[in-house]
C-alpha cells in the first residue's frame, strides 16, 4: 500500500480545545511509551473515498455522514468530537493537496482515512487529555481486482464481536482486534469473511467482520439486521435501505434468526445475501458455513440484483448517473 506525500492533523487538549490544525508532510509519529492509546485503546477512525469523475472534479460519497459517526464514535470513546465542518474541511484539504494522487482507472479511487486517538503519556484509566487527530491517504484500486465474485462466510458462534451497552456501534479499533480471530477460524474453515452473531444468546444475525449484512427474499424484501447498538451504522448500509424501492424491493429492518437465514436458503426463500461497506460497496455471499455443514445460497453464483444495487450506487459515486439523493459533495 501507497501513501500520499501529505497528512491532515490537529490537536486538542483539555485546556485550549482543537488547535494546530494543518496538511503536513506525511511521516512517523513519535510517541512516549506511557501514550495513552497503547494502554486503553482511546481511538476511532474513518473509512471514506474521494471519486474522480469523468470531468476532472473530484466528489466525496456522503461524507458528512461519516463526519456525524465520528462524533458519535468519540463521545462513546470519551474523546474530543471533532466539528463536521473541521472534518469535512480537513477532507477537502488534504485532497485539494494530493489531487495528483486521485486516479482517473475505473472503480479506482483515493481512499481516505481519518482517526483520533489519545496522545497523553499517563498511566490511569480516565480520558485523556490530549489527543490527536489525522487524515492519510492511499489511492485504492477494485476491491475485485479479477471481477465480483461470491465469497464464502463462516458463522461463528463461539466469538461475539460486541455486546450489549458496548461499543458496536462505534468504529473503533477494539472491536476490530476483537473480529481478528474469529477472522482466523473463518481462514481455518476455508472461508473468506467471519458472520457474527449477537453476544447474548448466539442465535440472532449481526454483521461480519467488517461489513454490514443484507439478505433479498422471494417476497422481493430486503431485509438487514435491525441496529441495536452492536451493529456498526454503515454508510452504504443506510445508502442501500433507500435505493430499495428502484429495485422494486421492501427495506425491512429487523432481528434475523441464523436459523431463519439457514432454514430461508435450504427452502429458496433467501435468493441472495451480500455483505456491504465502502470498500466492496456491495459483496455477493455464495455460501455459509457452521459447524453443521454448508449451505449454498441460490446458484452459488453472484446475485443478480446484488450486482445491479452495486452497480447503482457506483454510478452515483462516479458521476455516471444523477445524485438524486444529493449524496455526493464536490471537493474539487
Amino acid at each position: 500500500m501507497y501513501f500520499t506525500d501529505h497528512m491532515a492533523v490537529a490537536t486538542w487538549t483539555a485546556a485550549d480545545g482543537w488547535h494546530d490544525s494543518a496538511i503536513v508532510p506525511y511521516g512517523p509519529f513519535s510517541l512516549d511509551p506511557a501514550t495513552a492509546v497503547l494502554h486503553y485503546a482511546q481511538a476511532v477512525f474513518e473509512g471514506l473515498k474521494a471519486y474522480r469523475h469523468a470531468d476532472g472534479t473530484i466528489w466525496t460519497f456522503r461524507s458528512d455522514q461519516n463526519a456525524e459517526r465520528m462524533v458519535r464514535s468519540a463521545q462513546r470513546l470519551a474523546l474530543p468530537t471533532l466539528p463536521p465542518e473541521d472534518f469535512l474541511c480537513s477532507i477537502d484539504e488534504l485532497v485539494a493537496a494530493e489531487i495528483e494522487w486521485v486516479p482517473t482507472a475505473p472503480e479506482q479511487s483515493l481512499y481516505l482515512r481519518p482517526f483520533m486517538f489519545a496522545t497523553e503519556a499517563f498511566l490511569g484509566v480516565r480520558p485523556a487529555k490530549r489527543v490527536t487527530y489525522c487524515c492519510i491517504a492511499s489511492p485504492a484500486g477494485s476491491y475485485f481486482a479479477s471481477g465480483v465474485h461470491p465469497i464464502s462466510i463462516w458463522i461463528s458462534t463461539l466469538y461475539s464481536r460486541s455486546a450489549p451497552g458496548g461499543t458496536g456501534a462505534a468504529k473503533c479499533g477494539g472491536n476490530y482486534a476483537a473480529s481478528l480471530l474469529p477472522q482466523q477460524e473463518a481462514f481455518d474453515h476455508g472461508c473468506d469473511q467471519v458472520m457474527f452473531a449477537d453476544a447474548a444468546e448466539h442465535c440472532w444475525l449481526e454483521e461480519l467482520g467488517g461489513m454490514n449484512v443484507y439478505l433479498i427474499t422471494s417476497d422481493n424484501e430486503l431485509i438487514t439486521p435491525e441496529l441495536t447498538g452492536s451493529i456498526l451504522e454503515g454508510v452504504t448500509r443506510d445508502s442501500i435501505l433507500t435505493l430499495a424501492a428502484e429495485f422494486g424491493l421492501t427495506p425491512i429492518e429487523r432481528r434475523i434468526g441464523i436459523d431463519e437465514l439457514l432454514d430461508g436458503i435450504g427452502s429458496g426463500k433467501v435468493t441472495e445475501l451480500f455483505a456491504c461497506g465502502t470498500a466492496a460497496v456491495a459483496t455477493p455471499i455464495g455460501t455459509l458455513k457452521n459447524e453443521t455443514g454448508s449451505y449454498q445460497v441460490g446458484s452459488g453464483e453472484s446475485g443478480e440484483t446484488t450486482l445491479a444495487i452495486r452497480q447503482r450506487l457506483q454510478d452515483i459515486q462516479y458521476g455516471r448517473a444523477e445524485d438524486k439523493y444529493g449524496w455526493l459533495r464536490r471537493v474539487l
